[in-house]
């Protein structure tokens, strides 16, 4: 799923970047309200987590800008600690109200309830535990590689949509990954031939998708 991070601090977006793409979300960022909203003219966003004190638009004017062109789910991320800061934030359109500094365990767990996700996974007779990393078919349990489970999570959690070869190896392998795109297709062979080779399909051209 797709991560909008909109904060003038340079060092707090790499961080919370860190943070969810280990996560295994697809992350955007943005240090201004104007590059934030010509990102989402663009690319289908669905968690805009944003600061409050920034320059030229600040986090409050942002959404209320959003509101009125995109329909998605908004984090408001601030160091303002003030119940009525909680509750003005609430009242313009955030969905979720999170002060500075957070816990990343917290962070995260707040940012899957928020967009829906579960911790237990259903594809056909597949069951994923993503809390404790465990998989059954059939209910006999499947022993994955490291890999192929992290495969499989960020094809979940992207369920229903394309996930291209070099998101995979971004998110798997990580950026400084140096070798071949033929990995990611070795890799999704071995885990088809644990997980049921009808899970996973192949888009030609466009990647790999668990469909709904």
């Amino acid at each position: 799923m797709k991560i909008l991070v909109v904060d003038d601090s340079p060092e707090m977006v790499t961080i919370l970047t860190a943070y969810l793409k280990k996560a295994h979300f697809e992350v955007y960022t943005a240090l201004n309200g104007r590059d934030a909203l010509a990102i989402l003219e663009t690319e289908k966003i669905d968690l805009l987590i944003v600061d409050w004190m920034m320059p030229e638009m600040d986090g409050i004017e942002i959404i209320q800008t959003i509101k009125q062109v995109a329909d998605l789910k908004i984090m408001m991320l601030t160091a303002k600690s003030e119940i009525t800061d909680e509750v003005e934030s609430l009242t313009v359109g955030a969905d979720e109200f999170i002060r500075k500094p957070f816990d990343p365990q917290v962070l995260l767990l707040r940012i899957k309830r928020l967009l829906g996700i579960d911790e237990l996974h259903h594809v056909g007779d597949l069951v994923v535990d993503m809390k404790n990393h465990r998989v059954w078919k059939d209910k006999v349990e499947l022993q994955l590689t490291k890999k192929e489970y992290e495969l499989l999570n960020v094809l979940l959690l992207n369920r229903g949509r394309n996930v291209t070869r070099e998101q995979l190896i971004d998110n798997v392998w990580g950026l400084d990954y140096e070798g071949v795109d033929r990995t990611v297709d070795t890799h999704i062979r071995r885990l088809r031939e644990k997980i049921g080779a009808d899970i996973i399909t192949t888009r030609r051209g466009l990647g790999y998708c668990i469909e709904k």
